[in-house]
């Protein structure tokens, strides 16, 4: 009957977690069923006794319970553990008398016997109730929290958070070094601290571990090198002339090891040999990408006897080691297991099969001639590990870098498919606590030096130095051929930490009577130690019997070991001291095993869904009580037990069995009922995800492995298609071992939760889709080169005439299918697999309501599964059509285009298309594939990339034509196609093709439906190829139509670089570009504006000699106002220029600083040279002025010394006076005549000499010479400037242009500028970003100018000129810069003083010029604005000032200087006071001397001398002053107290900048003194002239201030005229006669 339909039937009991249980197995047992309330989750049975676990967390105990004290019970009936309650159980476990729970929290609790401390509770021989039991870390507070536990017969280990095992109880079976037994309180096993533990096992006197493969990745466990009791070195090394030795005869006294014979044997003598220490595990050796050893030959022990006797030839004895046999110490033991057929030791024909099937990766057969003796083995053995252990260093290091396993175990899926703990609230309680756990772990830190130290002698620089290459090379050989075949690290890299990891070993100690620590000997092992020969196998699960073990690999296989007295084994051997296969006929996949004392339970996959039950050991006869029988007689009664594994036939009638549990004589099953379906489909895709791995594994072993290890298959393939087997290959480990995690995860999803969200493939579907598509497009590549055909001699080598191997893996229905065909069928085999899961994910997803999130989940993953499955279909019938048309167009021309990546989509050989105008007997052949359109003609062929092709279709026209408009970088022309739907096929399918080719290759876009248009903007690369200036330059980037566009990247192959943006195919915009230069072997860069493919605007070019350039370009060259600074100030030629550029020459007026010379020239240039008039100044005060021609003074000119000195006359050279001229000296001689020489060198004077007479004033005042008539002009000067501003707001000329666009193009720019800003924001500033914003409103500029709008323009103007991304502000930035240049320095002369007053009031009238182009309305200099209402006045008044002296503007009066001074000024103040305080100098030390004698004067005494009448004194004079003298006295001789703030007041002009903010000063401090006259006389009062001045200048006595002279000049010559006859002007008299009163004054 078919068990669906059979369990279909009792689907109305509906129920999960049912629990049968029977003894042995005889054929009329059936199970009893053991009733519950709730659904068994756990069971776990001891010797006599069960303890299970239910839903909600409770647990009960059945059978015999000596220990609880109420009277025994009814052995079967379950006991509640009451103990428990409020406690949630998670995992259960049972020793022979003991039993054991784990709650969610992570605590343990045990109960039952305690004689042995089983139950780690000091005190008690026995614990009638679950009772917590602590595990706390040494030295720490902290319990450590479990995730599960084992129990054996007197002792328990725990598996904790942080993978580590701790245990308790009596005998060597603990792994601890214990001075006595029973160990109470639980300890940690150090032996395996640092590794990661996966599961734990306890059989009555042994224990066993399943520990992942460590690698450097394992951040958890470097490497230990030092003993763990007494810290001397285990490993040591010694460099000979000619080789390394290696020794580890390192012997603990403190570790009391005394199983190991060997061992000592050896520590007197160390051997050449390379031999693993009892306790510590050899590294395992790495080749080169894999993550298993191989290396055999240093594995397991070197036996002694066999080595020093030479009893055993190398390549015997090397594979007895591989084997992981270890052999007895004495000699004649060695030489009987060698010997013996009938030993339990394999021969040399199974060792050799053995070898063959040992591992995944092919291990390294040293092919020593045998007659080479014990050296030559020994050396190959060494080279081997040499070899491997650097090997291992590259490897580990690179999965190090490519795998994210830091966090592998801490994730739930991991630990539950590992360790077998269910219930995810307890598994993220324990994960957050594992984090923390893993900060404080002891290992991270002790290990840290000790891996450095490892490290450091792995990299010994004479390790592989001294070793034959030849055996070098013979020691890798096989490594290099398997590369492919071992993924990296074991599986898809990026996502490897969510699946259960296949790199495991097993680790065993305790008692080992029976062979059952699987060493290949009956010695005890007091620490854990690795079977070897489990390495490599992917063990998942370890089951401990009484007295002997199993092992339970990914592929479903078996192995067992340890006591077989009742074929408990599984096979016919006796008792087996290293692990065998357990019999089972084929297809039989085991998924679950369980052990008691004598017997094994294991759960398989039959041919049906139902799982099927083996059961191996003691038979047990009905009725007979199995106590009676003695053991003796059950040994010789051969009927009595299995001889291999035998199916249960009741196991159909129990139902979906979950797992199966055995202990003492019993056997317990957990199974389901086949609840809607859900249960059935959950074992089925568990099912069928095993048989697929076990098939990918045949594949991987019987098919790729053979074929890859063929000597001829490079010669035969050739390196290309061998490259891209290998890839294939690989990919196909990869996925190989992506399903075999996956199958581990199902199956222990089965074990535990059976429910959807234990499904890896729904949460991580990522992993699957990306492996598959990967290997699907590995076998496609392989497939289009032709690689299943050139296959057929290397088949032939492997498989002979008939590959029947190849038709039983493809399982093909046809026969006598040709062996490429049979390489296709099972390469293409995983893809068949894709259907599968989609299938069955939509089976469990019809058992769930259509509204739930399960279904839809489900749901899902179904349809991502299928639609690859249809993609990777899609994409095989490309590969097929594509390896089709290579074979029909053999030829030179297509093996040039054959590339693996390429797929064939149409192509034009039946004319359906043909080039528009070809010649008469031209051949034009058209195909496109996947990546390029390929133009084909006689013997010529073009490819064209599809990501730069654009194709449009021609409109019909009524000559019928048919055309497509195919646009390429360098080249457009129209094809032809043969019909109407030959033009919307073709149109179609390339339009396809560049959308997919834009989208990346391996994106399926829009399926065969309907197709978008590929977008005409798009970004590629594209390497130009026809002569011009972008020959061979590659340019990657934005396009738009067939032309660069946008930002992107230009490559030349000399060197040259633009990168910024492009437009219609030229550089435009902002743009770097960088030009080597090859003479001085650095580089050209420039950074700015482009515009046609030239540079052209603002930018910056620094020279590769060191010169740098900022300013403006113009096709190219520099144009335009622009600064060249040469050189640093300590190379040959420091020099700055500053001026105006044209055609790539200094032209115009310009600024050149000179700093090495020390001079400074002002004036115009002509082609690089000074022609025309200017100024010199040098730093030791030479002044000249006059013209230049050729670059040199020629022509008329003036030159003044310091000293006052003054020549007026002729020059031919800098400083070489040449004809008529007059030279005046300080005191007012002159000398007039004709000059020659050099200036300061002694001159030729032919002339007279006049001394002007003392009296003849008149004629003395003509000798003053005028400066200022031979230099440029203010208004002449920096005109580039403002041009360029007049240029950014759209006018060809100055004032020549439409307002209108101005303010366009000012938005524009604020645009464009912010937009650079916000791509780098740390250039802008939070309130430069205010300001921008402020900006960005178009001010009202049109209409009447009132008080109010005129203030507005006033703040919008600051605003403006405080940005340089506003073109008004640039332009005020370059003329800061430019001020600065020509008057800083050596240019601070005070006889330059007038031309820089005059230069400023240029600018103001110049960019008064552009307010007013902007603010049509504003009237001219001097207009006048209506007077405002009175409201509004006031209103005025009251607005806040922008900066803290702003003057109340007139109100009436237009000026350039009141508008604009308050924003240039402040900028330019510090040269142009410079220049003020060095003209006033003399005047100003005169008139501060005389401040200072005047202010030592007590304020009276200084009242008095100053004329100022008394009743303006701010003193009370007493009526009687002979009877207050002292007082009287005090106050006269008080100081700076009268008029105290004024004196302040005044003090703030040196604070101020503009000259009206200087008044504002001046009137306030008026406005103070009359406020405290007016105080003083408590009545109004009106200033006279007489009264004011002597007050006002105490005041400024008092106020000390500094460079008054200088001031007070600087207000006089920026004063807004209008205000001079003003009140304002009134009261700057008045200042300036102080000034000039003190000056004067003398004390009498």
């Amino acid at each position: 009957m078919d068990p669906q339909r059979r369990s279909s039937e009792d689907d109305d009991a509906g129920e999960r977690g049912l629990l049968h249980t029977w003894k042995g197995y005889s054929y009329s047992i059936t199970p009893e069923r053991l009733l519950l309330p709730r659904p068994v989750l756990q069971a776990a049975l001891g010797a006599q006794h069960g303890v299970l676990l239910v839903e909600g967390g409770q647990v009960y105990s059945f059978g015999e319970l000596p220990w609880k004290q109420s009277p025994a019970l009814e052995a079967m009936n379950p006991t509640l553990e009451n103990t428990l309650s409020g406690q949630r159980v998670v995992a259960v476990a049972a020793g022979s008398f003991h039993s054991g729970a784990v709650t969610e929290d992570g605590g343990v609790h045990m109960w039952g016997d305690n004689r042995a401390g089983q139950c780690g509770l000091s005190g008690l021989s026995s614990v009638p109730n679950p009772t917590p039991v602590a595990l706390v870390e040494a030295g720490g507070a902290e319990t450590v929290p479990i995730l599960e536990l084992a129990c054996g017969e007197e002792h328990s280990l725990a598996l904790s958070v942080q993978r580590e095992v701790w245990a308790w109880g009596s005998g060597c079976q603990l792994g601890l070094n214990a001075p006595a037994f029973p160990v109470w309180k639980p300890q940690k096993v150090e032996q395996l601290v640092g590794r990661c533990v996966l599961q734990v096992a306890c059989g009555a006197s042994h224990s066993l571990a399943l520990v992942r493969c460590p690698g450097l990745q394992d951040v958890q466990r470097p490497p230990v090198d030092k003993c763990n009791q007494c810290n001397q070195l285990l490993y040591t090394m010694m460099d000979k002339e000619d080789h390394v030795i290696i020794s580890d005869s390192h012997f603990c006294p403190l570790r009391g090891d005394t199983t190991e014979g060997e061992a000592r044997l050896e520590a007197t003598a160390p051997t050449q040999g390379l031999k693993s220490s009892p306790s510590e595990p050899v590294l395992p050796s790495y080749s080169a990408f894999s993550h298993i050893p191989a290396a055999p030959a240093t594995e397991g022990h070197t036996d002694p006897a066999s080595d020093l006797n030479g009893a055993l030839n190398p390549e015997e004895s090397e594979t007895r080691l591989t084997n992981g046999l270890q052999p007895g110490s004495d000699a004649a033991q060695s030489k009987a297991a060698a010997a013996a057929k009938g030993s339990p030791y394999p021969d040399e024909q199974a060792v050799k099969e053995y070898l063959r099937k040992l591992s995944d990766c092919s291990q390294v057969e040293s092919k020593t001639p045998s007659s080479g003796g014990r050296s030559s083995s020994t050396l190959n053995s060494l080279v081997a590990s040499c070899a491997s252990a650097v090997g291992e260093r590259v490897a580990s290091t690179y999965e190090a870098l490519s795998l994210k396993k830091v966090m592998n175990f801490y994730l739930p899926s991991r630990s539950e498919a590992l360790s077998g703990v269910g219930e995810n609230t307890a598994e993220r309680v324990r994960r957050e606590e594992s984090v923390q756990a893993k900060k404080s772990s002891s290992t991270g830190d002790i290990h840290e030096e000790e891996a450095e130290v490892l490290r450091r002698r792995l990299s010994l620089p004479g390790l592989l130095s001294q070793v034959s290459p030849r055996l070098l090379r013979k020691a890798a050989r096989p490594r290099m051929r398997a590369l492919a075949l071992t993924p990296m690290g074991g599986g898809v890299p990026e996502d490897q930490e969510v699946l259960p990891s296949l790199q495991t070993e097993v680790w065993s100690w305790g008692r080992s009577e029976h062979g059952q620590l699987g060493h290949g000997d009956t010695l005890a092992r007091l620490q854990p130690l690795c079977i070897k020969s489990l390495n490599n196998k992917e063990v998942v699960r370890v089951v401990a019997g009484a007295q002997h073990s199993l092992a339970l690999t990914a592929q479903s296989q078996v192995f067992s070991w340890g006591s077989n007295s009742s074929g408990q084994l599984g096979h016919m051997e006796s008792p087996s001291s290293v692990p065998r296969l357990a019999k089972l006929s084929e297809g039989i996949r085991v998924w679950d095993a369980s052990a008691g004392e004598r017997h094994t339970l294991l759960l398989a996959d039959g041919d049906c869904i139902q799982p099927i039950i083996y059961y191996s050991g003691q038979q047990v006869k009905e009725g007979e009580d199995e106590e009676a029988v003695q053991e003796g007689e059950e040994e010789n009664r051969v009927g009595s037990y299995t001889q291999q594994p035998v199916l249960l036939p009741f196991c159909m009638n129990l139902g979906y069995v979950s797992s199966v549990i055995a202990g003492g004589r019993r056997c317990v099953a957990l199974s389901d009922r086949n609840v809607m379906g859900f249960i059935a489909s959950l074992h089925e895709l568990a099912s069928a995800e095993r048989k697929f791995y076990c098939r990918l594994c045949s594949i991987k072993s019987r098919v790729i492995r053979p074929l890859l290890e063929l000597e001829s298959l490079s010669s035969t393939l050739g390196q290309g298609t061998l490259e891209l087997l290998q890839t294939l290959a690989g990919r196909f480990s990869v996925l190989c071992h992506l399903t075999g995690q996956h199958a581990v995860s199902l199956t222990s999803n089965l074990r535990r939760g059976r429910d959807v969200s234990g499904l890896l493939m729904l949460d991580h579907v990522g992993i699957f889709l990306s492996s598959y598509s990967d290997y699907c497009s590995a076998v496609g590549n392989f497939h289009v080169v032709g690689g299943f055909q050139a296959l057929i001699k290397p088949s032939l080598d492997v498989f002979g005439k008939i590959p029947e191997p190849l038709q039983r893996l493809s399982e093909s229905s046809e026969e006598n299918l040709a062996v490429p065909d049979l390489l296709v069928a099972l390469f293409y085999l995983p893809n068949l697999h894709l259907h599968e899961y989609g299938r069955l994910l939509l089976k469990l997803a019809t058992c769930f309501e259509v509204s739930s999130n399960d279904y839809q989940k489900l749901q899902d993953g179904c349809s991502k599964f299928e639609a690859l499955t249809l993609q990777l279909k899609r994409k095989r019938k490309e590969a097929e059509y594509t390896s089709h048309f290579w074979k029909s167009f053999p030829g030179k021309m297509t093996d040039s285009l054959r590339k693996p990546h390429r797929r064939l989509i149409y192509e034009s050989s039946n004319k359906s298309l043909t080039l528009q105008n070809a010649g008469r007997f031209s051949v034009n052949w058209f195909i496109l594939f996947n990546d390029s359109l390929i133009h084909a003609q006689f013997s010529t062929h073009h490819i064209f990339p599809l990501a730069t092709l654009w194709v449009e279709p021609t409109p019909e026209d009524d000559a019928g034509l048919h055309g497509l408009k195919v646009i390429t970088p360098e080249e457009t022309f129209t094809l032809l196609a043969s019909s109407a739907t030959e033009k919307s096929k073709w149109l179609r399918a390339i339009n396809q093709a560049v959308d997919q080719a834009l989208s990346g290759a391996g994106q399926d876009v829009g399926g065969a439906g309907q197709v978008s248009e590929p977008p005409i903007s798009r970004t590629a690369s594209y390497t130009f190829y026809k002569e011009g200036r972008l020959k061979e330059a590659t340019y990657e980037g934005r396009w738009v139509a067939g032309k660069p566009h946008g930002r992107g990247v230009l490559k030349w192959t000399d060197g040259r670089v633009y990168t910024g943006s492009f437009n219609n195919g030229l550089e435009d915009g902002l743009g770097e570009f960088v030009a080597p230069n090859k003479t001085l072997n650095k580089n050209d860069h420039y950074q700015g504006y482009w515009k046609d493919g030239k540079m052209h605007g603002l930018g910056s070019y620094r020279y590769a000699s060191g010169e740098v350039y900022d300013g403006c370009f113009q096709d190219g060259m520099r144009h335009g106002h622009g600064m060249l600074r040469s050189g640093k100030l300590n190379t040959s030629s420091p020099s700055v220029f500053i001026g105006q550029w044209l055609q790539d020459k200094k032209t115009g007026y310009g600024v050149f600083d000179d700093i090495t010379k020390g001079e400074k020239y002002m004036g115009m240039w002509q082609d690089h040279q000074r022609q025309g008039i200017g100024v010199v100044v040098t730093q030791f005060g030479l002044y000249y002025e006059g013209a230049f021609k050729d670059n040199k003074m020629m022509g008329t000119g003036i030159l003044l010394s310091e000293d006052d000195t003054t020549y007026e006359g002729e020059f031919s050279d800098d400083w070489t006076l040449s004809g008529k001229g007059v030279l005046t000296m300080a005191n007012g001689d002159y000398l007039e005549g004709s000059f020659s020489g050099e200036w300061g060198s002694g001159l030729k004077v032919t002339g007279s000499y006049f001394k002007p007479h003392l009296f003849d004033s008149d004629k003395d005042k003509n000798r003053a010479v005028k400066l200022g008539r031979l230099c440029v002009s203010a208004e002449e000067k920096w005109r580039a400037v403002f041009e360029e501003c007049w240029t950014h707001l759209g006018c060809e000329a100055p004032g020549r242009g439409e307002h209108r666009t101005a303010w366009e193009r000012i938005a524009e720019a604020l645009t464009t500028n912010r937009q650079h800003l916000l791509d780098s924001p740390e250039t802008l500033s939070l309130s430069h970003s205010r300001t921008l914003e402020g900006l960005e409103i178009v001010p009202d500029h049109e209409g009447p100018v009132t008080m109010e709008r005129y203030h507005f323009i006033r703040l919008y103007l600051l605003k403006a000129c405080d940005t340089p991304l506003h073109p008004l502000g640039r332009l005020l930035e370059t003329l800061v810069a430019v001020y600065r240049m020509t008057y800083v320095g050596v240019g601070a002369n005070r006889r330059l003083l007038q031309q820089a007053v005059n230069e400023i009031k240029s600018y103001l009238n110049r960019i008064f010029q552009i307010v007013r182009f902007l603010f049509p309305d504003l009237p001219a200099e001097g207009g006048v604005i209506p007077e405002p209402t009175e409201d509004l006045q006031d209103q005025k008044q009251q607005t806040p000032s922008d900066s803290p002296m702003e003057s109340p503007k007139p109100s009436r009066v237009v000026s350039s200087s009141a508008l604009l001074l308050p924003v240039l000024l402040p900028r330019l103040y510090p040269p142009l006071f410079t220049l003020y305080a060095l003209e006033k100098e003399k005047e100003d030390d005169v008139y501060w001397e005389c401040v200072l004698r005047l202010n030592k004067q007590p304020d009276l005494a200084l009242l008095a001398f100053l004329g100022v009448q008394q009743k303006f004194w701010p003193v009370s004079f007493p009526s009687s002053l002979s009877s207050l003298g002292e007082t009287q006295q005090v106050i006269s001789s008080t100081k700076d107290v009268c008029f105290a703030s004024a004196v302040e007041t005044l003090q703030q002009i040196s604070t101020t900048f503009t000259p009206s903010d200087k008044l504002q000063v001046i009137q306030i401090t008026f406005e103070e003194i009359t406020q405290e006259v007016q105080s003083l006389l408590k009545q109004d009062f009106l200033w006279s002239m007489d009264d004011l001045f002597p007050v006002f200048l105490y005041v400024v006595l008092r106020a000390r201030i500094r460079n008054l002279g200088s001031e007070v000049s600087l207000i006089e010559d920026l004063m807004d005229p209008c205000v001079q006859h003003g009140e304002h002007g009134i009261m700057f008299t008045t200042l300036k006669a102080c000034y000039y009163q003190i000056q004067h004054e003398k004390i009498t």
